[in-house]
């Protein structure tokens, strides 16, 4: 299916915005999520089911000042 990952178009097998953090590396990092601008917890991205054509963000914190 195709998505669009932080803007970009991204081809995926991933049925689930868990799956698709899996297979992009991002499994075990602390980052936030939204599909859709609605933003997805920790908790509930192994039941976030994922549709051709949604819109994915992955953004990692970042410090600063």
């Amino acid at each position: 299916m195709k998505i669009i990952l932080n803007g970009n178009p991204h081809e995926t097998d991933a049925a689930t915005l868990d799956a698709v953090l899996a297979e992009l590396d991002f499994a075990d990092a602390v980052v936030a999520t939204a599909v859709n601008g609605t933003f997805v917890s920790a908790a509930e991205r192994a039941e976030t089911r994922l549709a051709d054509g949604d819109q994915v963000e992955i953004l990692a914190p970042m410090q600063g000042g």
